[in-house]
């Protein structure tokens, strides 16, 4: 396990900045260390031999300096491990975001959210104490020994050759307790990740899990991850304390040996008093920095495991790739009249070796409806997915008006479509908020007219708070039918050009589904739209039917 990673350094320009200002620190450090040592040791040796306050006062003021100047680089260390440590968490969680949101959005979610989400949340926290306190204890241990030695080497080269022996000792036995700790590390992560996503999974799923009676057998299995969490928490805590106990004593044993060569070599009248007295200070000052990197070891542990599990994530191969603004093409094209063309679009999720899709052909008319109709696990939402560019084909191409869909700039083609999935995706927040995520301008009487729209007007009105009442993440408080309608004025308030619905109204009761399709046939009304269906009657009220099975193109009918 390398002490810094050069990736999350690569990955990361706050990170390589706040690595650069703590080296800076750690020199300016060193210097005030060995100056604080000299003025002390010459301050006490001319007070020995019998000098006057008077002849002390200059050494006395340059030493309060000295150590003004040092209290003040210490809180700069401060301040900037935790002003650098913040600014490369949320550059970190930016990266990701954007990562998943922009470049993999089509995929990430079959892979366990859980598990992203706890390296968005508790994996990124990890690595707060890394940078905030781990790497300036790095950077002192680095900077401090070498200052320390160049300024004892020529003044008691014993003591300094004692230093070198001993001053290995303590890297070697972090490093002994890096390997044994690096496994217990990565099994801790693992489970924590096992444990989020478990937690997570139960949560969203506690409604069924209640229905089938299976509540009790979740939460066993999520006590029994919990402990295992513990145990492994539990071990690397010992593993950190018995490691600062050697690094302590290595410490202790190295400082009592120069003390006991410098006591006897004054004796001797070999060595000079301020001399000893300079090395006896640095000796503590030498060893300090390497046994406060061996105390934050374990902070650099998980910081650095979360480190390698986030460029893993980061590095996973885009489903979109954003051309140069160079590359692009000038035209903007517009599928409110221009046609969208699957040109012998095939797709393959990464990870597997089948197709989902293969050789698909058809095309969307401007201001129609074209109906997908197919089995579940046909492709019909891998071809919505890239209809919308959530990901691009592996082979063949998607066109609007002959364009090329990855010649354009992801934002501006997604700006213009709007979609609208099997189960609404509400957030937590007032109803206001929910429907402005279709367009954040958008004020109270355009969101009561996509109310309207959508038939839920009334549903609105009746909440206790009308449009500023708070509803709960994914829609709680409200029922499925009332969240559909919400989004449903949600995609009225966008006012996009192209439509993607993937039949909202499946999962719903008979009643409530005929509702959803009044509303989304007036959401339809004049755009283009792209529907997958299940239901034979949905289907009949498209424009044009294309038919899929096995990922292939089965029939098209007027």
């Amino acid at each position: 396990m390398k002490p810094v990673d050069p990736g999350l350094l690569r990955a990361s320009r706050p990170a390589r900045r706040h690595l650069a200002a703590t080296g800076v620190l750690a020199v300016l450090a060193a210097t005030v260390i060995v100056a604080q040592a000299v003025l002390l040791a010459r301050a006490i040796t001319r007070g020995v031999d019998g000098a006057g306050l008077h002849a002390l006062t200059p050494t006395l003021l340059a030493l309060a300096a000295v150590l003004f100047v040092r209290a003040l680089i210490d809180g700069a260390f401060d301040a900037v491990g935790r002003f650098g440590a913040t600014r490369v968490m949320s550059d970190l969680r930016g990266q990701l975001a954007q990562h998943l949101l922009l470049r993999r959005p089509g995929i990430e979610g079959r892979e366990r959210t859980g598990q992203l989400a706890a390296l968005a949340v508790q994996g990124i926290d990890a690595v707060e104490p890394y940078f905030a306190r781990f790497l300036p204890q790095l950077a002192l241990a680095t900077t401090v020994p070498i200052a320390v030695l160049v300024w004892v080497v020529p003044r008691d080269w014993i003591s300094a050759l004692i230093m070198v022996i001993t001053l290995p000792m303590i890297p070697f036995f972090m490093a002994l307790v890096g390997w044994a700790t690096q496994e217990r590390t990565e099994r801790r992560w693992r489970t924590l990740s096992l444990l989020s996503a478990h937690f997570l999974d139960v949560v969203r799923g506690l409604p069924t899990l209640r229905a089938h009676v299976r509540a009790d057998a979740h939460g066993e299995q999520l006590a029994a991850v919990g402990e295992q969490y513990r145990v492994e928490t539990m071990g690397t805590l010992r593993m950190a304390f018995l490691s600062a106990l050697v690094l302590e004593l290595v410490a202790m044993i190295s400082t009592a040996l120069i003390a006991g060569a410098i006591g006897v070599r004054l004796a001797q009248g070999k060595l000079g008093l301020e001399d000893g007295l300079l090395v006896l200070l640095l000796t503590p000052e030498l060893y300090m920095p390497l046994r406060q990197v061996g105390a934050q070891f374990h902070a650099s542990a998980d910081g650095l495991e979360t480190a390698m599990a986030l460029r893993t994530a980061l590095e996973q191969p885009p489903a979109v790739v954003e051309r140069p603004v160079a590359d692009r093409t000038t035209a903007e094209p517009d599928p409110s009249w221009q046609t969208i063309a699957f040109e012998g679009v095939s797709f393959t999720y990464p990870g597997r070796d089948t197709e989902v899709v293969h050789s698909v052909d058809f095309t969307i008319e401007p201001k129609l409806t074209t109906a997908l109709v197919g089995p579940s696990g046909a492709g019909k939402t891998t071809l919505a997915a890239l209809a919308l560019r959530l990901a691009d084909p592996t082979s063949g191409v998607v066109r609007c008006g002959g364009t090329d869909l990855r010649e354009l700039a992801v934002g501006d083609w997604r700006s213009q479509c709007a979609y609208l999935p099997q189960r609404a995706r509400l957030y937590s927040g007032t109803v206001a908020e929910n429907l402005r995520m279709g367009r954040a301008d958008a004020t109270d009487d355009e969101l009561w007219d996509a109310l309207l729209g959508a038939a839920a007007a009334e549903l609105v009105s009746e909440l206790p708070n009308g449009l500023a009442t708070v509803i709960g993440e994914g829609g709680r408080g409200l029922s499925a039918g009332e969240a559909q309608r919400i989004a449903i004025a949600r995609a009225f308030v966008r006012d996009a050009r192209l439509l993607v619905l993937d039949e909202p109204s499946a999962h719903l009761d008979e009643e409530s589904a005929a509702a959803i399709d009044s509303a989304l046939d007036r959401l339809r009304r004049g755009r283009t739209t792209l529907l997958i269906v299940h239901r034979p009657a949905m289907a009949a009220r498209a424009d044009h039917i294309v038919r899929i099975g096995d990922g292939m193109l089965v029939g098209a009918e007027a």
